[in-house]
């Protein structure tokens, strides 16, 4: 062993004792006749001094030689400390080196190794390797660790299995786009990396599992909005024999527990929310329930009133944001710009100051009376000192929109607290959704989400508006889980294949391996799958889910590292047969 303690385990207890101690240098304080060096790892920071009257001379001059990120070996007595650092655990002791040896010299880093560092986030991503050395990466990266502790333990005591599930499948076409993998022995043809196990944790279930689980990667070819990564990790989990209630039953409890362990915080049953209900009150289907600012639709108060702006609108609605009536007109103004962006979309906004003297004060007074705007007030639960924001359009559009001006103000008003937790259930999703562009249905979950009983005979008839036996646990204001009670009869399945536009071949050759072993008695299952890199970011109070992975891509989906993805050579392209082998002239 290179150390006989880590630089976090001294204490005053220990004064007196020879120890070995291994690291890297953080800091050189050189004062002539002492040389003080702060030696780290991943446990903590140990102070050594080198002495003139009390140290060898050749290792006080070795230890001159010593630069920031020197990996070294060093020996010697534990000592009181003279000036204390109540700021580290070791801050009582220092060691008095009488044995130094340089292990591994180091180039200067290209950015500060301390808390708070001069590097910006695409070089630290190119050196991730010195990143993780920093307090706030390593300590994620043990964060992370801790829960997916939690998870393992909870789940094995409540007896699922872990098994592991091929990443070597079958492309589909349905769902996001697959990574391929050509095969070199197969000519021609194709694997696909796993967008998720979904198949692969039914056939468990057919045989006869029971209970399964799997912290597992999954890749998704997809353009990468904010804070998506094209490789991710999952809790993936299914049963049998079991109902919705069962799901949310023992998911909520996994959740309740890691809160509990992580966060100690205890939080009572999770209140449920209907799909329809969180869209119309939301305006999106994971919504942030920590503070209000609820929807208020205002078509029957603000239609027909010659404002042809709202008049023409599929929808009007507003939310009343707590104390705004103190905005400035500039305030106000930076508001309507900010909705006004691409990302956003919408044309404009109406506002209503509701004055501490009850009065009104609104962008549309020439339209609209006292009492109207009253109406206004009541419908979005508006009281004296707040502001009435207004978005019109049609119904999907001004939702969202609306949405993230909420979102956008919750964040400005400090609602939005990293330590407080508001978990609820989204239920009741449609099963399908219609796309504009293929002019068909899309599964909104999966092809293998069972719809509603009561709602089968819509089907045929108003397939829009089945509901799916699925659900998603949401957490501040982030979707992170989901699941189904999945589909677990050849004829069920069939039906659904065809009201997606498959041909019987088509699903055939896609998923017949699912529907044969249907054949052979599936039980009624379903399962859900949490996001494991969301849920540590925010149970850990962040928001940002490349902190807490070792090695993530950037906005690109590109290691910049590695600098991956990267071409390769003809050679290798014509042993998978992807170009012609050149024949020698």
């Amino acid at each position: 062993m290179h150390r006989s303690h880590t630089n976090g385990e001294l204490r005053i207890e220990n004064a007196g004792q020879e120890v070995q101690l291994a690291g890297w240098v953080q800091k050189i304080r050189d004062k002539g006749f002492m040389i003080w060096v702060d030696l780290r790892d991943r446990y903590g920071i140990t102070q050594l001094i080198f002495d003139e009257e009390r140290t060898e001379k050749a290792v006080i001059e070795q230890a001159k030689t010593l630069g920031r990120e020197f990996v070294i070996q060093v020996s010697g007595t534990v000592i009181e400390r003279q000036s204390k650092n109540d700021k580290i655990a070791t801050g009582d002791i220092e060691l008095l080196v009488s044995k130094l040896q340089i292990l591994n010299e180091a180039a200067l880093p290209p950015f500060t190794i301390e808390d708070e560092t001069d590097g910006g986030e695409e070089l630290r991503m190119k050196y991730r390797y010195l990143d993780i050395r920093r307090n706030p990466v390593k300590e994620s990266l043990i964060f992370r660790h801790k829960v997916t502790q939690e998870v393992r333990n909870f789940l094995s005591n409540e007896d699922f299995i872990e098994v592991e599930t091929p990443y070597l499948i079958k492309s589909t076409p349905e769902g996001a786009r697959d990574f391929v993998v050509p095969s070199r022995m197969n000519e021609g043809q194709f694997y696909a990396l796993p967008q998720s196990p979904q198949t692969f944790k039914q056939l468990l279930m057919v045989g006869g599992m029971d209970k399964y689980f799997q912290i597992v990667k999954c890749f998704r070819d997809e353009d990468l909005r904010a804070d998506r990564q094209p490789e991710f990790t999952q809790i993936d989990c299914e049963m049998a024999f079991v109902e919705q209630e069962d799901i949310l039953s023992i998911f909520e409890g996994l959740t309740r527990h890691l809160l509990q362990k992580i966060n100690r915080v205890d939080i009572g049953d999770f209140p449920r929310m209907s799909f329809d209900h969180a869209m119309k009150t939301y305006g999106n289907d994971k919504p942030d329930i920590r503070f209000g600012m609820e929807f208020g639709e205002l078509n029957t108060v603000a239609k027909h009133r010659n404002f042809k702006i709202f008049d023409e609108a599929e929808l009007v609605v507003g939310i009343a944001v707590p104390g705004g009536a103190s905005y400035t007109r500039k305030e106000i103004d930076k508001l309507i710009d900010w909705v006004r962006r691409p990302q956003i979309g919408a044309l404009g906004m109406v506002y209503v100051k509701c004055n501490e003297d009850g009065t009104y004060k609104s962008s549309v007074d020439k339209f609209y009376n006292q009492e109207d705007l009253a109406q206004w007030a009541e419908a979005t639960g508006a009281k004296a000192g707040d502001l009435i924001c207004v978005l019109s359009g049609a119904v999907h559009k001004v939702r969202a929109q609306l949405s993230a001006l909420r979102m956008e103000l919750a964040e400005r008003l400090g609602l939005r607290k990293p330590n407080e937790f508001a978990p609820l259930w989204v239920v009741d999703f449609p099963l399908l959704e219609w796309d504009d562009e293929t002019e068909r249905y899309h599964a909104m979950h999966h092809p293998f989400t069972s719809p509603k009983p009561e709602d089968m005979a819509l089907l045929d008839t108003d397939p829009g508006k089945v509901r799916a036996n699925a659900y998603d646990l949401v957490l501040n204001g982030n979707e992170i889980g989901g699941g189904s009670i999945r589909i677990h009869d050849k004829e069920t399945q069939a039906l659904m294949f065809d009201h997606l536009g498959f041909t019987p071949e088509e699903a055939k050759e896609q998923f017949g391996f699912l529907m044969n072993a249907f054949e052979y008695g599936a039980p009624p299952h379903g399962g859900l799958a949490f996001g494991l890199d969301r849920l540590v970011a925010i149970l850990a109070g962040k928001e940002t889910i490349r902190d807490f992975i070792a090695f993530p891509k950037n906005n690109s989906g590109r290691d910049v590292m590695i600098d991956a993805p990267s071409k390769i050579d003809s050679e290798q392209l014509a042993e998978l047969n992807l170009i012609q082998k050149q024949l020698p002239t």
